[in-house]
């Protein structure tokens, strides 16, 4: 039979988790994988340089799909940052769930240290690019590296937050995941009441306020 010769990305993306689920392991090799696909090995290289840079590949691909549909919802562009990001959440986790068995043989040996899992790089560098962009409020202290402490620090727990819903998602036993739904929206609306500065803002506006008046008395 004759090789494949028009390989594409998706298709080697596609080769690549109908293998892993079908013999419950990694190709030992990228000729095994080639072979057992019918496609010269040089052409996987122009792809890809090894397994786990696929597999990265899968985790961003699967954040890129739920963009794009959140994208073409003109209803969705009307979201505050907090109804934004519940969005992105129940389409992600229904993208994670039509790849569930796929998911689970690359995630589950490494449930409890995800945030050090190398295979997720690329989906933490599109998600907390998204975070950025929602320009959910923080403290305005005008102090530049302040502020990109707090901006850290608010991507950083959106990732972990992500994580632990991954996980808790991977535990779940709940009919259509019910339970997963449930945390999403628990866990989203608590950050946010907890991200809440409004009550903050007042008590240091009121704190200029009365150091102003202080001293023009003076």
């Amino acid at each position: 039979m004759a090789k494949k010769k028009n390989i594409s990305d998706q298709n080697i993306i596609s080769f690549y988790m109908d293998y892993v689920l079908e013999y419950g392991a990694q190709p030992k090799s990228v000729y095994i994988f080639a072979k057992a696909n019918n496609f010269e090995e040089s052409k996987f290289y122009e792809h890809f340089a090894t397994f786990e840079a696929i597999e990265k590949r899968i985790f961003k691909e699967l954040f890129d799909t739920t963009l794009e549909l959140l994208n073409k919802s003109e209803e969705y562009h009307l979201f505050d940052a907090r109804h934004k990001l519940l969005s992105f959440y129940f389409t992600f986790f229904e993208n994670l769930t039509a790849n569930r068995s796929y998911v689970l043989f690359t995630l589950q040996q490494h449930k409890n240290a995800l945030k050090n899992l190398s295979v997720l790089t690329e989906l933490k560098m599109g998600f907390t690019k998204y975070i950025e962009s929602l320009n959910i409020e923080t403290l305005d202290i005008k102090e530049e590296r302040f502020d990109k402490l707090q901006r850290r620090a608010l991507q950083e727990s959106a990732w972990v937050q992500l994580l632990l819903t991954i996980k808790f998602w991977m535990d779940d036993t709940s009919t259509s995941f019910e339970k997963t739904d449930v945390f999403i929206e628990k866990s989203v609306n608590t950050s946010f009441d907890v991200l809440n500065i409004t009550p903050l803002k007042s008590v240091i506006d009121l704190g200029k306020f009365l150091f102003k008046e202080k001293m023009y008395k003076k």
